[in-house]
């Protein structure tokens, strides 16, 4: 599973903009006064072959006694929990200060890896300024910009370096597929996740109860059908931001998260009766950037009127407009309406995502849509896709070469996705298209 990095420190040292830095977005919003930030923040980053989640939280005070900023130091306490190892983050130009020391103190009974990191330490060169913060306890200094990246890449190593990554085996997923097809099933909470799955294995073995928050762990439930054995995992449901506080729920988002990115397919389920949710479409735009298959489930179809329904169907088609690949399922997970054809669409997702395609096919594919419709010309260039082929599977990736691709457009790529879905017979799986540019040996010559 992918580490957890959690960003601590007192307001406006700088942690929004290191998060931005570390996932290559701009998630957090990042202004020059304190406190902006209030929730937990979760992004995925990545170093070298191994990828990690990140955690970007509010100004840390630990003995806030009420108000606002007790509640961020809740939210601080749970990131640290949840949290592999921790960097605490430090403002090199404003120097050290009383509520840094509280910090280190909280840091250091807990005992867990911990990097101190200076930011704002562009052009400090000598170093002399951060000699001060040696007196926190937590070891050397390691000063970073996270404006300007110095410092940054050395900053992820040094904080996975206690963890002892093992190397990422690139041949996982080749050996998996005829094993157990690990299915998560997730969603907002009180959608029925546990009904359904209770449904499923005839029997109460999940706690299912009409009240949000039930699930708090990812529960992990064998089971076989048709011969195919399958790994049933519930997950705890995403709450909205800001809505989680209660410190028994202090795992359950980077647990779900992970669950999503260990399984071959997940199933999202949605609730008829309330429509789709921001929530509902941030966990499907997470389930679509991890490559997992998916198959979409609306549950309680039965205590949704015509109203409802339309408004449900009317919602996936707008705001879900990014999972259209996805199969779609009206059921009742507590009257056993609709439950076969899921199935169905879980095995044909699966086989999907492990579909192999061999290169004179997709090279013909590629040069037939090149025929029908050529790329756009840009300036003197018009872009001229020469061959392709598979470059990895889970989701599968098909590689394209050519001369002039970097002016391929967005338009021209999702063109070319739909040829290929539709020969491939690609249902419920991302497909991901990578441009490979061909370079003149004679570009550089004098």
């Amino acid at each position: 599973m992918k580490p957890v990095i959690a960003l601590v420190g007192r307001p406006n040292v700088g942690k929004s903009t290191l998060f931005n830095r570390l996932t290559k977005s701009r998630d957090a919003i990042v202004a020059d006064f304190a406190g902006l930030t209030r929730d937990r923040h979760y992004g995925t980053g990545r170093q070298g072959k191994h990828e990690y989640i990140v955690i970007d939280t509010g100004g840390f005070e630990p003995d806030a006694a009420s108000g606002i900023y007790k509640e961020m130091a809740k939210q601080t306490r749970q990131a640290v929990a949840e949290s592999d190892v921790v960097v605490f983050v430090v403002d090199a130009r404003a120097g050290l200060s009383a509520q840094d020391h509280d910090i280190a103190n909280y840091l250091r009974r807990l005992g867990k890896p911990c990097v101190l990191t200076a930011n704002k330490a562009e052009g400090m060169t000598d170093g002399t300024r951060l000699g001060e913060f040696f007196e926190l306890g937590l070891g050397d200094v390691h000063p970073v910009s996270a404006a300007h990246g110095e410092g940054v890449r050395s900053l992820v190593e040094l904080a996975l370096e206690p963890l002892h990554l093992p190397e990422p085996d690139e041949d996982d997923e080749a050996t998996e597929d005829t094993g157990v097809i690990r299915l998560a099933v997730a969603g907002r909470p009180n959608v029925g996740k546990s009904t359904l799955i209770n449904t499923w294995l005839g029997e109460e073995r999940l706690v299912a109860f009409d009240l949000p928050g039930t699930t708090r762990d990812a529960i992990s439930v064998p089971f076989e059908r048709g011969g195919q054995r399958f790994e049933l995992i519930d997950t705890a449901g995403l709450r909205r931001k800001g809505k989680v506080f209660e410190a028994i729920e202090k795992f359950s988002v980077v647990k779900t998260l992970q669950a999503i990115e260990t399984a071959h397919v997940v199933l999202l389920l949605l609730d008829a009766t309330d429509g789709v949710t921001d929530q509902d479409a941030h966990i499907a735009g997470f389930i679509l950037e991890s490559g997992r298959a998916v198959v979409l489930a609306v549950n309680k179809w039965d205590a949704a009127d015509e109203y409802q329904r339309q408004i449900v169907q009317r919602s996936i088609e707008t705001r879900l407009a990014f999972l259209k690949f996805a199969s779609i399922h009206y059921i009742s997970a507590k009257k056993r309406q609709g439950l076969g054809p899921v199935w169905d669409s879980i095995a044909l997702a699966r086989k999907s995502a492990m579909c192999k395609m061999p290169t004179p096919v997709l090279t013909r594919l590629l040069q037939e849509a090149v025929q029908f419709q050529a790329p756009k010309r840009a300036g003197m260039f018009r872009p001229k896709p020469r061959y392709a082929h598979q470059g990895g599977m889970n989701p599968p990736v098909i590689v394209i070469h050519g001369n002039s691709l970097d002016h391929v457009t967005a338009a021209y790529k999702r063109f070319l996705e739909a040829r290929f879905r539709k020969e491939f017979n690609l249902v419920g799986t991302p497909l991901r298209i990578e441009i490979k540019i061909s370079h003149s040996p004679y570009a550089d010559a004098d």
